[in-house]
């Protein structure tokens, strides 16, 4: 969370309610242009970052799968039976196999060009839409909303080839946002102690901290509901902001859960650094407690919002400074081993860098920058109104997550890496080498057992 939650005009009549319900859409069109982005340089850089993603769930999978054959031997010994259907719930492919399928790369895939030529267009939709709906039918704000996404929804479904992709795109986020509330880790241990719980995968964890940048909107999804089912200017009270709060909150329960998740499974697997979970947990909790503050004081006088906006300050500042350092050493992996470097640069930056020293030392002093973007609340004079000013701090906070997941995204990729270089069957040294191989004296080689090292036989 970069900035505070600031409601906007959303109370009393006029053409602020109107400008209000404009801020989500924009913001989400804002986000696919700039994953768009993220996927020019991951493409321009040389990084997979699809095979990041579902890293992961391949080998979840992989181990799922190892442990549903073990139950049906057990199943066919105990039973005595000789054939097993195996067959799914489901049937079918599995929701892992979709969202593999739906990331794989081919001539029809998800290109940077067609995210941001999509996100240009329907921009232009929106602001047609609202032009038509309001200017021309004098309809509200809600209707010019629904009338959008209900535009869109029809475009994507249309049966046209050459929006395939399109519909691909959207199956993986429905199925991601399905899987983060209603997560198949949602078992802290697994129902047989004999196979480890389920850790959370990267993709999970990425999409829930896209989902948090979005906080807002769904802050405007709450208000948009209540404007929906309470036709008539929006009252400025506790009752009104409390589900559009809850709302804006839910991305942050989602991202701590995961977090007490995997504490639980490195606690069961004896990780040493299973504590490093919880501190992530309270991160997140310190973007609910400004969140809220922030919401509630737009419901009071302007004498009783000034006396809480010290505390207000106290909170953002801690949540900045916390989130900031967490983007630096944890999510970047920067920062390791500052004392022993030889210079600034090696102090602050890792040995290893896909991006360059300079781009990633410009990211992290942009991303310093935007996480302190809630000091622009001191100068909203210099903002038309009130919502172009909460229009600013959304599209700068989903700007600072696009440039967030580049260094994420390739610490994820160096991390995997190592770990599979770790993994990986290392090369016979000179001895066993020498050990295995003789050479008679016609030149042609032949294999030897090695020597007995006092097995006694």
């Amino acid at each position: 969370m970069s900035s505070t939650q600031e409601a906007g005009d959303v109370f009393g009549p006029g053409l602020g309610p109107a400008h209000a319900m404009l801020r989500s859409p924009t913001v989400l069109i804002a986000s696919v242009g700039l994953w768009g982005m993220n996927i020019y340089f991951f493409r321009l850089f040389g990084i997979d970052y699809a095979k990041v993603l579902k890293h992961d769930l391949m080998h979840l999978d992989s181990d799922e799968i190892s442990a549903k054959e073990m139950k049906v031997t057990e199943m066919r010994s105990f039973s005595g039976m000789n054939e097993y259907s195996g067959e799914d719930e489901g049937g079918g492919l599995s929701d892992e196999d979709f969202i593999m399928e739906g990331l794989n790369e081919s001539a029809s895939s998800i290109t940077w060009s067609r995210l941001v030529s999509l996100s240009i267009l329907w921009i232009l939709l929106l602001h047609f839409t609202y032009f038509i709906w309001i200017d021309r039918l004098h309809g509200g704000p809600v209707g010019a909303v629904f009338s959008f996404y209900l535009v869109v929804a029809v475009s994507i479904a249309l049966p046209f080839p050459s929006l395939h992709w399109l519909r691909r795109a959207t199956g993986i986020v429905l199925q991601r946002g399905f899987e983060l509330f209603n997560p198949r880790c949602s078992g802290l241990v697994s129902p047989d102690s004999r196979y480890p719980p389920r850790p959370v995968p990267f993709v999970d964890v990425f999409f829930a901290d896209a989902m948090c940048s979005l906080s807002k909107v769904f802050f405007d999804w709450g208000i948009l509901l209540h404007m929906a089912s309470n036709p008539g200017p929006m009252k400025a009270s506790a009752q009104n902001i409390l589900i559009p709060s809850a709302l804006a909150a839910v991305p942050y329960v989602i991202r701590a859960r995961q977090c007490f998740v995997m504490y639980r499974v490195g606690y069961l697997k004896g990780d040493p650094k299973r504590f490093q979970h919880l501190w992530n947990a309270l991160k997140y909790s310190t973007s609910i407690f400004p969140l809220c503050l922030s919401a509630y004081s737009k419901t009071l006088s302007p004498k009783k919002e000034q006396e809480l906006e010290s505390y207000l300050i106290a909170l953002l500042v801690i949540n900045a400074l916390y989130a900031l350092y967490w983007d630096i050493v944890m999510d970047w992996g920067m920062m390791q081993n500052p004392m022993k470097a030889t210079n600034c640069g090696r102090a602050i930056l890792r040995q290893r860098l896909r991006f360059g020293a300079a781009m990633s030392a410009l990211i992290l002093v942009a991303d310093a920058v935007l996480r302190f973007s809630w000091l622009l609340r001191f100068s909203k004079s210099m903002f038309p109104s009130e919502d172009s000013f909460v229009l600013c701090t959304q599209f700068l906070e989903v700007f600072r997550r696009a440039i967030w997941n580049l260094l994420r995204v390739e610490w994820e990729n160096l991390k995997q890496m190592k770990v599979h270089l770790h993994n990986a069957p290392q090369p016979p040294s000179l001895e066993e080498k020498v050990a295995l191989v003789g050479r008679t004296s016609s030149g042609k080689i032949h294999t030897r057992p090695l020597a007995n090292t006092g097995n006694g036989r």
